[in-house]
């Protein structure tokens, strides 16, 4: 199993749905296809950025537990000249295919560094503002992963879904980063490797299914490396945020103006650390931290999916159809349940039915109950999916949710959301864990943060210790400072991206206020709350930021 950072899914009606790094990533986060579930994100290894913000590396390191002292640096306000023809470029637009909405690339230099070694080609959409009232510029939005497509997030949802008055007072535009969907995307694998790769037993029990385990993590990053060997280099969080200053200028806005959502926000703050005269009304939904090293974003977020388990648990047992315990049966117990039948599935995996003979196999099955958990919506699809697993031998409803979190199509084939994941994931921080030994010494940790998801964590958060290039970012504190307000929304019971996150993200944003959902679920923005849309709506059309510690329910 591989984990992604934090996403927002693409397939959203104006009531949301939600999405785990590889450091490990099960993943976003959400990528360019409409989704049938609330699927799933991204294990977040938040990405830190070098004070110089270029594509090379260097500067402070930290050690596994404790967050960065040093902050980000911006960059000179002036552009260098031999970044002026990318500054200067206007958008060719043409039709996308999707009624409404146009299309066009923008060229950014591939390496910061040497602007004249060659460009990437990056993909972008808007969908103009339709009035009535004075347009306010355009609104960038990003839904997560890393790895997730912004523009078939804007075509599926943003661009159609977001309240009425934030359409009509901006164009809403979305640009592919750097390495996904459009623009220019990796790949790894195909999809029977992939198919091979997603069974792989990620809770190994001995040397063999260790083995087996690191090869599956090695031929991964080979095939990533075999395909884009110098794309690969440069796939930062941190190009990709400057990727976006190009894009601004392009659109010919003064101020970046943008909705981040899980790693959108690490995205969006490290752009308002490198430009912070530029940083327009930013809205974080879902923060990172990004002073965070890999091994302790990892073991944050594996709490979370616990006490988004724990939540589960307390209403499936109140439920008639509940597979794993009935009234009075302790969360613990519950999970309990479903780890003796996770066991099974390990000694046992049971058909699904699946076109190209697939069964459900413990790493698939625990994918499917991960992408859950980033909705309470889609909790009653969980325990039917359950049901049928545990009572009827069917594992068809299980893979249906674990096959939406991979993105994976009925013709078997994958989006590239997984393999931009890793990407991004294992250039932004260094690995969490470097051998199976690190590993095998910490899942004690693991375990205890999560007694059902735990160990199968723990081992997702290994391959990037099989790389093929070196990681270029550290952690750093984004501070911002001289930036115009930005909200920062943290739900006090996300998985993906901790409440705890939000608060330390708007503890180090200077400008930063902080809005708090308190519920379930990843992010807030769009989930059906009329106060926490209702603030956020104020502040992107008047540019008022919530009140000092705002709370919604």
């Amino acid at each position: 199993m591989h984990i992604r950072r934090a996403s927002r899914p693409t397939n959203r009606s104006p009531k949301p749905e939600p999405r785990l790094q590889p450091s490990a990533r099960h993943a976003t986060d959400t990528a360019g296809t409409p989704r049938t579930t609330t699927a799933a994100a991204a294990l977040l290894t938040a990405v830190a950025l070098l004070a110089s913000a270029c594509s090379s590396g260097g500067g402070a390191t930290t050690s596994a537990g404790t967050a960065a002292e040093a902050a980000l640096v911006a960059l000179p306000r002036a552009t260098p000249a031999a970044l002026s023809p990318f500054y200067e470029q206007r958008p060719g637009w043409r039709g996308c295919g999707v009624p409404g909405f146009e299309c066009a690339t923008i060229k950014a230099p591939l390496d910061y560094d040497r602007p004249d070694a060659g460009d990437i080609g990056l993909a972008v959409a808007r969908k103009k503002a339709t009035g009535p009232g004075k347009r306010l510029g355009s609104l960038l939005v990003n839904p997560g992963g890393p790895g997730g497509s912004a523009v078939g997030y804007l075509q599926a949802y943003a661009g159609v879904g977001y309240p009425a008055e934030v359409r009509a007072r901006y164009d809403m535009v979305a640009v592919d980063p750097r390495g996904v969907a459009r623009s220019e995307p990796v790949e790894c694998l195909d999809g029977r490797e992939m198919d091979a790769y997603t069974r792989t037993d990620s809770t190994p029990d001995d040397e063999r299914e260790t083995t087996q385990l690191v090869d599956a993590y090695k031929k991964f990053a080979e095939g990533c490396g075999s395909d884009s060997p110098e794309l690969l280099r440069h796939v930062s969080t941190a190009e990709a945020a400057r990727d976006m200053d190009i894009v601004r200028a392009a659109l010919g806005d003064r101020r970046l103006n943008f909705v981040g959502a899980s790693y959108g926000t690490f995205l969006g703050a490290t752009y308002a650390g490198l430009f912070p005269d530029r940083a327009g009304r930013m809205v974080l939904d879902g923060a990172m931290d990004p002073s965070l090293p890999a091994r302790r974003l990892n073991l944050d977020q594996t709490a979370g999916f616990e006490t988004a388990f724990q939540s589960f648990a307390k209403d499936c047992v109140q439920q008639p159809d509940c597979p794993l315990g009935g009234k009075g049966t302790a969360p613990a117990k519950v999970g309990d349940n479903l780890k003796a039948f996770f066991t099974k599935l390990d000694a046992q995996p049971i058909p699904t039915g699946d076109a190209d003979g697939r069964t459900l196999t413990e790493s698939l099955a625990t994918t499917g109950v991960i992408a859950a958990m980033y909705d309470e919506g889609a909790w009653a699809q969980l325990r039917e999916a359950l049901t049928s697993a545990m009572k009827e031998k069917n594992g068809a409803g299980l893979l249906v949710l674990s096959d939406s979190y991979y993105e994976r199509g009925a013709d078997g084939r994958y989006t590239n959301l997984m393999f931009a994941n890793a990407a991004v994931n294992c250039l932004d921080l260094p690995a969490a864990f470097d051998t199976p030994e690190e590993v095998q010494r910490n899942l004690p940790t693991f375990e205890k943060a999560s007694p059902v998801f735990g160990e199968g964590l723990a081992w997702a958060t290994l391959p990037c210790a099989y790389w093929p290039v070196a990681p270029t970012g550290v952690p750093r504190r984004i501070e911002a400072k001289g930036a115009a307000p930005i909200v920062v929304v943290g739900t006090t019971r996300d998985p993906a991206t901790p409440y705890r996150w939000a608060r330390a993200l708007a503890g180090q944003l200077s400008s930063a206020r902080l809005l708090t959902y308190e519920g379930d679920g990843h992010t807030a923005y769009g989930r059906g709350s009329d106060c926490i849309d209702s603030t956020i709506n104020a502040y992107l059309l008047r540019g008022t930021p919530p009140t000092k510690g705002k709370r919604c329910s």
